[in-house]
């Protein structure tokens, strides 16, 4: 199999200057799996109660995704509700209800226990690591977490950092995790407690990502519209590992390949509310727009000094 992904399945409603959407699919899985798996197949593992419509990730099955991970239980469904202000930087979240997300303890089917590329969705550490101890031994685990899980799981966090090659998170959580400021100190803090990269999403202005002898700067792609940015880091991730998965290799120009797919499949998840963008996304429409990347990018040195 390819890549396994594990994480929330969701419920959201989100207001922003530009519309609103009531009870739309999100989670991290959701969002992920609708990204990668225009790349790659995807097989998901994750949680929702009574009340998900189910029929509503048909399109994701007919994709090739695996969705006999995710279990339905008797409850309410996870369910978020957030407003973005006009920048779409700034966000309140007006409600959270965990329903049967609370109790969510991931098993991964037999069948899916051997992957080659697994990303840990933002859920709590203990629980990453249970998948971590249920499963193989992937050729790259790449998980994310948030401030929460900072602050009050920091040394399952820690643990569980140790058992990971890549870690993904935003500009304020490294700071936060690091303790340090300075942003690149920040990731080097990170890679020494052991995962070779460190991807630091810096929303529309794009992402770093830290390497072993260097760093990989992808700005972010500019739109002229823009609704929902709430999936873009996880369609960023779903794009990265898809592409990574896509090339069959994790080398430089794999992993800065997988950068400039990550940036184009959130720019895609911020055209439209929730994943409406991504459900007719073509393998076509994402080389376009990575070849955009690579025109907006290109440069030539000047006369006299060599090319690096």
């Amino acid at each position: 199999m390819s890549i396994l992904c594990v994480g929330s399945v969701a419920l959201d409603s989100v207001e922003t200057p530009f519309g609103s959407a009531e009870r739309v699919l999100g989670g991290s899985a959701v969002y992920f799996a609708a990204a990668a798996s225009v790349l790659s197949p995807v097989h998901v593992v994750g949680v929702v109660g009574s009340d998900y419509p189910l029929s509503d990730l048909d399109f994701l099955a007919a994709r090739g995704v695996d969705l006999s991970g995710i279990e339905q239980k008797e409850g309410k469904s996870f369910f978020w509700a957030g407003r973005y202000e006009y920048d779409l930087n700034t966000r309140t979240t007006l409600d959270t209800q965990l329903g049967v997300f609370a109790d969510f303890s991931p098993k991964i089917p037999e069948s899916m226990r051997d992957p080659r590329y697994l990303f840990l969705g933002n859920i709590d550490p203990a629980l990453q690591i249970d998948v971590l101890d249920q499963v193989g031994e992937p050729e790259v685990v790449a998980c994310d977490t948030m401030n929460f899980w900072i602050e009050g799981s920091r040394e399952k966090l820690l643990e569980l950092i140790g058992r990971v090659r890549i870690l993904m998170v935003n500009d304020e959580e490294v700071r936060q995790l690091a303790g340090e400021p300075n942003l690149l100190k920040a990731a080097r803090w990170v890679q020494e407690r052991g995962p070779e990269m460190v991807v630091v999403k810096k929303g529309e202005h794009g992402a770093i990502l830290f390497e072993a002898n260097g760093l990989f700067f992808v700005p972010g792609y500019p739109l002229e519209d823009v609704f929902d940015p709430t999936g873009a880091g996880d369609s960023f991730a779903g794009g990265f590992i898809g592409q990574i998965a896509r090339d069959g290799e994790v080398t430089s120009p794999s992993l800065r390949r997988a950068m400039v797919t990550g940036s184009a499949l959130g720019s895609f998840a911020c055209e439209h509310f929730s994943i409406d963008r991504l459900k007719d996304l073509t393998l076509d429409a994402i080389d376009d727009r990575v070849q955009a990347f690579q025109r907006m990018t290109a440069f030539e040195s000047p006369v006299g000094v060599d090319s690096v």
